[in-house]
């Protein structure tokens, strides 16, 4: 189990994990080895989500998640698998931990009767030092 929050934990078979080629430099490693993971998690189908976390969770995806709800996570940093796989958890932790966070509605509220008075002076005052920038008409 992979613990996200304290409400929060997910199963370790709920991620599918595959091994692929890195690209860029790297030499015979890159060429021979497949160092780099490719993680999936499906996030429409995951019981471990509450459905607020889901909702956030796909809205943060963005471009990671596929047409099936399945969010794909590729970390090829690292020269070696595991820190490659640990990368790309900690990614996906990092993310969920992101979408169960709440966003703080604004309430709104009316402008006192001091800032309407200031921004119609300043208002008053701004239209006085344009007027006086004006050319002078000949009389």
């Amino acid at each position: 189990m992979i613990r996200i929050t304290a409400s929060i934990l997910i199963d370790e078979r709920e991620i599918e994990e595959s091994f692929i080629r890195a690209s860029g430099p790297g030499g015979q490693n890159v060429n021979k080895l497949a160092t780099a993971v490719q993680l999936r998690f499906d996030v429409r189908r995951s019981p471990s989500l509450p459905g607020d976390v889901r909702e956030r969770l796909e809205g943060l995806a963005g471009r990671r998640l596929s047409l099936d709800g399945v969010l794909i996570i590729t970390a090829q940093c690292h020269r070696t698998q595991e820190r490659n796989r640990q990368d790309a958890r900690d990614r996906l932790v990092e993310l969920i931990r992101r979408a169960s966070v709440r966003p703080v509605f604004r309430h709104k509220t009316k402008p006192t009767a001091g800032s309407r008075r200031r921004r119609l002076e300043a208002k008053s005052h701004r239209s006085v030092t344009k007027r006086l920038r004006a050319d002078v008409a000949d009389e």
